[in-house]
């Protein structure tokens, strides 16, 4: 399985899941800068979710201080599910109910032993298929804000 994992600074945090994810013999695709630096969120949640969508990579993962932003922008990719996760059971989740293909994480609040529990969670988690209809719904909501966003694009404001 291939991972693009990025981050908008590098921290122990994120040194510590890149070697966890190739520790579980994953191919990982880093996206960020050099220890030290910095880069915008947003760009590299686009480039990690842009990825994802076009094959480069099958999941992504993704950090910045609170996870919010990333996860955030992430999901304006169409075809992105990002998913926020402080913990193994939301994480869990978000793979099996809702088919999350994005996992992001806190560099602020996230240890590596919960970072460790959150990817065992992650990547032993099938989708559930009770929630296909509400995945094909959201699915749905995707592709149709994409068709209303394509017939604007042009237009003067």
């Amino acid at each position: 399985m291939r991972i693009a994992l990025g981050s908008d600074e590098r921290t122990h945090l994120t040194d510590f899941v890149e070697a966890e994810l190739r520790r579980r013999g994953l191919e990982v695709q880093a996206f960020g800068p050099p220890t030290g630096q910095e880069l915008a969120w947003p760009e590299v949640a686009e480039a990690v979710a842009r990825t994802v969508v076009s094959g480069g990579a099958d999941e992504g993962v993704l950090f910045c201080w609170t996870g919010t932003g990333v996860s955030m922008a992430a999901n304006k990719v169409p075809g992105i599910r990002a998913a926020l996760c402080g913990d193994a059971e939301t994480a869990r989740g978000a793979k099996a109910w809702n088919q999350a293909n994005v996992l992001c994480l806190s560099l602020r609040s996230t240890s590596d032993t919960v970072a460790r529990e959150i990817l065992d969670a992650w990547f032993s988690a099938s989708a559930d298929p009770s929630e296909a209809e509400n995945v094909a719904r959201v699915n749905a909501m995707d592709e149709r804000y994409r068709v209303a966003e394509s017939g604007r694009a042009g237009r003067s404001r």
